[in-house]
């Protein structure tokens, strides 16, 4: 069979088609069966048909036609009636489009199905029977039942034969409305006596090849004397009805008049339609003429209506006439949605006018019932434009942001403007794809954290959080450390950031003696492409502990600190072990601060080995030590105290070695005295086992000699203080005391023995 495949492109208003194609293929084609090479004809590339994930989209039809992707072909998927699909409605075609993606993209397919002589002419009616009166006069007509043949065009229904013509001719009429009429016309008076039934054939052929054709016999029966047929009183009758008219409603009465007498002016109607469908719409009474309406018309279905009422006497004679019913829409029909294409999701950094959607509105109604409006019933960053006569896209009419709405039901309402207006609705679900547009962000604008000094390694100290506003990936946040140094030394070797979890820990034990407090930043990266960050500064606190003893730093320790005399055994009470004169102030400091950092001092008995603690001694100093703050210039403070410390030192000794050479000659005197003195003691001696600071700085003065017969010592007292000398009795020792004090306020009083004493420091317990 031969058949023709016409391909054109235009450019249409449409924004969004691209290109129509059209083919046209026989019925009843076997499956698989080529219909046309899509690709090549709308010169598409295959890779373009499988990356676009073409499809045919044919709406509410049946499938008929499937797409090949792979060669670009389209194929027969179904056979194909076209009878069954277009009826007697010619040309017949299927119409769809063919859609792409990324972009979307659809073109215009119409595949027009041709007629091939697959169906014979047929007879609705087993037999045609007729009563003609033997008077009947030459030319009299008789209607025929016409034949229906589904083919369209040339294989459609061409002519009738009639055989055995002795008194019958056949005639064909052409009609207004494109149809034919049959009727057998009497050539020759019948004549009952000589034969009072005839059976002719009726054969209905087509155009086809090969050619088809359809019988029915024509019974005849000659009547008797009925010479007048009925007439109509209108050859064609005319109304109109509204498709919504219920069953049972009377429509139009049709009247038909025979001048014969008696039974012979009898008139019957009937509806001669052989169309199918009609006898289940309209009726019409027997005798009165009524036509009603028996079924549901629709104007979408069909618009117009022809009956044909024929009229027949009871002697045989009929007549025709028509009745055409035009069909008033009503608006019975809502607006038909058809999403022909849908994104699922869309970037929230889509540019505006993005295509999320393409669908086509078509309303079956007419005139304003089929004129449609589609509107969003949300207020939703999109809107809906019109591409074309039906056709519409849903695109984007502001900026998304998936952290503000991650999801929208877009809800597109179509409304026909009929009286009531009829509506239809359909919801598109549109998820907003994630794009890394925010970076992470600090829980604080910066962080503060302590840990005492001496710790552990791998410590964990605290952890740094960020959040991100984005989703899956692109909210992924890792933490790193920043690169920078401490004193020369790179961060990274003092703390370390877990990935992570930004849980920072300690890589080494911290002194708080070498470093305070140390700051660094962390960097927040999210895990998009490309990735987005933000900082914060840490600040990392040491505090001190008690973990550094007081250092002497005046006198400096050389040697033993002890000094030893000889003691003869003949040595009488009073006798001088030894005198000698030193000036000198005892400095101490400790590396920690606060009250880790308080000095106290004490003086051991280096004999019987008991403390004794002199409070509020070198007080200058111990405030400063709990004043100061550990930096870089304690080298410097240390030095300068040393100096002064030493200046002082040499002063001293000067003036010592001065006075001696002066107290020399005197020493004679206090040698040969016999008095007991008491060891003398700084004042608020009792005190110092208080827990309060040393609040002034006492000096002692001890002169010593190679021989000890001759030595002395002079102690250093405060102006008001006096030096109380204890009697072994308890009589007359104020008197003593009087008498005595005069020698002892001598340049030259002896020095009595005195145990060996030393100065050590130790640290308050607060």
């Amino acid at each position: 069979m031969r058949w023709q495949v016409v391909l054109f492109f235009s450019m249409l208003s449409l924004f969004y088609v691209l290109g129509q194609v059209s083919y046209s293929v026989p019925e009843e084609m076997s499956k698989g069966s080529l219909v046309g090479n899509i690709a090549q004809d709308l010169g598409l590339d295959l890779k373009r048909l499988k990356t676009g994930k073409a499809r045919l989209h044919v709406g509410n039809s049946a499938e008929y036609i499937e797409l090949n992707k792979e060669r670009g072909l389209l194929l027969i998927k179904e056979r194909i009636d076209r009878e069954a699909l277009c009826k007697q409605t010619t040309p017949c075609a299927l119409h769809f489009q063919m859609i792409l993606e990324n972009p979307i993209e659809f073109y215009r397919i119409t595949v027009e199905i041709k007629d091939i002589n697959d169906n014979a002419p047929i007879f609705k009616m087993k037999d045609m029977v007729f009563e003609i009166s033997e008077s009947a006069v030459k030319g009299s007509t008789f209607i025929l039942e016409k034949a229906l043949d589904s083919d369209v065009g040339i294989n459609g229904l061409k002519s009738y034969l009639l055989n055995r013509t002795d008194n019958f001719a056949l005639k064909l009429n052409d009609n207004t409305d494109g149809g034919t009429e049959v009727e057998m016309v009497l050539e020759k008076p019948l004549d009952r006596e000589k034969e009072d039934h005839l059976t002719l054939t009726l054969t209905a052929v087509d155009g086809g090849e090969p050619q088809l054709s359809g019988t029915v016999q024509i019974h005849i029966t000659v009547l008797d004397v009925n010479d007048n047929a009925p007439v109509f009183t209108h050859s064609t009758y005319k109304s109109s009805l509204m498709e919504n008219s219920s069953k049972g409603t009377p429509l139009i009465t049709v009247t038909a008049i025979d001048k014969d007498q008696g039974a012979n002016g009898l008139v019957t109607y009937s509806i001669s339609n052989n169309i199918e469908g009609i006898l289940d719409l309209f009726e019409i009474h027997e005798t009165s003429g009524e036509v009603r309406l028996i079924g549901n018309v629709d104007y979408e279905t069909s618009k117009h209506y022809q009956l044909k009422i024929k009229a027949k006497d009871h002697g045989g004679l009929s007549g025709s006439s028509k009745i055409m019913f035009d069909i008033t829409d009503v608006n019975d029909n809502s607006p038909i949605i058809d999403l022909m294409s849908a994104t699922q999701s869309v970037l929230e950094d889509s540019i505006l006018k993005t295509v999320v959607a393409v669908m086509n509105v078509h309303d079956a109604d007419s005139d304003d019932n089929g004129v449609v409006k589609c509107f969003l019933s949300e207020d939703v960053p999109f809107n809906i434009e019109s591409t074309a006569n039906g056709f519409y896209s849903i695109v984007t009419d502001s900026d998304l942001d998936r952290e503000r709405a991650s999801e929208y039901n877009i809800t597109v309402t179509c409304s026909d403007e009929g009286l009531p207006s009829l509506s239809s609705s359909v919801t598109l679900t549109l998820q907003i794809s994630d794009v890394n547009d925010n970076a992470p962000v600090f829980e604080r604008t910066s962080y503060e954290a302590y840990i005492v000094e001496n710790n552990t390694p791998g410590l964990s100290i605290f952890t740094v959080k960020a959040t991100d506003a984005d989703w899956n990936q692109n909210a992924r946040v890792s933490y790193i450390l920043e690169g920078s140094s401490i004193n020369g030394v790179p961060v990274s070797s003092y703390v370390s950031v877990s990935a992570d979890s930004g849980v920072i820990h300690t890589l080494r034990s911290f002194d708080y003696e070498q470093i305070k407090d140390f700051q660094f930043r962390v960097k927040a990266q999210d895990g998009g492409s490309p990735p987005l960050s933000s900082n914060v500064t840490v600040k990392i606190v040491v505090q001190d502990q008690n973990d550094n003893p007081p250092q002497i730093l005046y006198p400096v320790q050389t040697g033993g600190s002890l000094v030893a005399e000889m003691v003869p055994r003949s040595a009488d009470v009073g006798y001088l072990v030894t005198k000698g004169t030193v000036l000198c102030t005892v400095t101490a400091t400790d590396a920690d601060e606060g009250s880790n950092g308080k000095v106290m001092y004490s003086i051991t008995n280096t004999l019987d080995d008991v403390p004794v603690i002199f409070p509020e001694v070198l007080s200058e100093f111990t405030d400063y030590i709990q004043d100061k703050e550990y930096n870089d210039n304690l080298t410097f403070y240390l030095v300068l105290a040393l100096a002064v410390v030493s200046f002082l030192f040499i002063t001293c000794l000067v003036v010592i070695i001065s006075v001696k050479i002066y107290r020399w000659r005197q020493s004679r005197i206090l040698y040969h005295s016999s008095l007991p003195v008491i060891p003398y003691y700084p004042p608020r001696y009792s005190d110092t086992l208080g827990t309060g600071a040393l609040p002034h700085v006492y000096n002692y003065e001890v002169c010593r000699t190679t021989d000890s017969r001759k030595s002395d010592c002079k102690f250093g007292r405060a102006g008001s203080q006096n030096v109380l000398i204890m009697d072994p009795s308890s009589t007359g020792t104020m008197q003593r005391v009087q008498s005595e004090k005069i020698i002892l306020d001598e340049p030259d009083s002896p020095c009595p023995p005195s145990p060996v004493a030393s100065l050590s420091p130790y640290r308050s317990q607060t």
